[in-house]
């Protein structure tokens, strides 16, 4: 199997959130659900402060702690390309994959009271695109393909987990070119 999934060029992230309003826009999410989401983390103390951006989806795990705890069997991994996704219709909202998740990206909508995560925009993929955070980068951080293509395509040096993320097991299919002070620490989350 073809296995797809994210890379992040941590080192040319700005934190401008440009990839999370896209993502929001886009999946015409309300207020308060994000599905790709950039958080800002400060490292160390005065006068040797550091800072970094991170901007967090769906990994499109190897083995989804997500799907496998769903009693409904509403999220699937696509046999051909990974993708993992959530069908609305067999959604219950009884919130087993946003617990189970080891990154915390599924999340619960207020509104609907169903379960939301990226797709990978798997509709404009579809269509010859690449998801919206990627397009809308206007520092082009973010890339979205074939996970044995990106590693070819973006380098040496990447790595599928920062203290940023969370831990897990479950095989996160998330090619990251690290700043070095986010490989070190996770740090403190700030506000920007």
């Amino acid at each position: 199997m073809n296995q797809v999934g994210f890379f992040y060029d941590q080192t040319r992230c700005a934190g401008c959130k440009t990839c999370q309003v896209a993502c929001k826009d886009k999946n015409r999410l309300e207020v308060g659900t994000v599905l790709r989401e950039v958080r800002t983390y400060q490292v160390g103390a005065f006068p040797s402060v550091k800072m970094y951006h991170f901007a967090a989806t769906c990994n499109h795990c190897q083995v989804p702690a997500c799907k496998d705890v769903c009693p409904v069997g509403a999220i699937v991994k696509d046999e051909n390309d990974g993708t993992v996704t959530i069908d609305h219709e067999k959604c219950i909202g009884c919130s087993s994959c946003e617990n189970a998740c080891p990154f915390g990206v599924p999340r619960i909508d207020k509104t609907s009271g169903l379960a939301y995560k990226c797709d990978g925009c798997i509709e404009l993929r579809a269509q010859g695109y690449q998801p919206a955070c990627v397009e809308a980068c206007p520092y082009r951080a973010l890339d979205f393909g074939d996970v044995e293509e990106l590693k070819e395509k973006h380098g040496e040096g990447l790595v599928s987990e920062l203290p940023a993320m969370g831990e897990g097991k479950t095989g996160p299919n998330t090619l990251i070119k690290p700043r070095s002070v986010a490989a070190e620490s996770l740090g403190e989350p700030i506000m920007i």
